[in-house]
């Protein structure tokens, strides 16, 4: 029973230390908008009108306040 929280903990050292580091000519190549997480821009437009929609809301995105006007 005591061998299993070595074992765990020995697990987790061996996997941060073999985590890949990004170098910075590399960086370039995942910031590709391909490699994007939500990659179809109508479909996140869609989604945040529909959030907004539901919330009864609008904005509160990139600025302060809800949809009331209230600051």
């Amino acid at each position: 029973m005591r061998l299993y929280p070595i074992i765990i903990l020995m697990l987790s050292i061996v996997n941060i230390a073999c985590t890949p580091k990004v170098a910075a000519w590399e960086r370039g190549i995942l910031a590709k908008p391909h490699m994007l997480l939500q990659s179809n821009s109508l479909e996140n437009s869609v989604r945040q009108h529909m959030h907004s929609s539901k919330e009864a809301s609008a904005g509160g995105r990139n600025a302060g306040g809800g949809g009331c006007g209230c600051g």
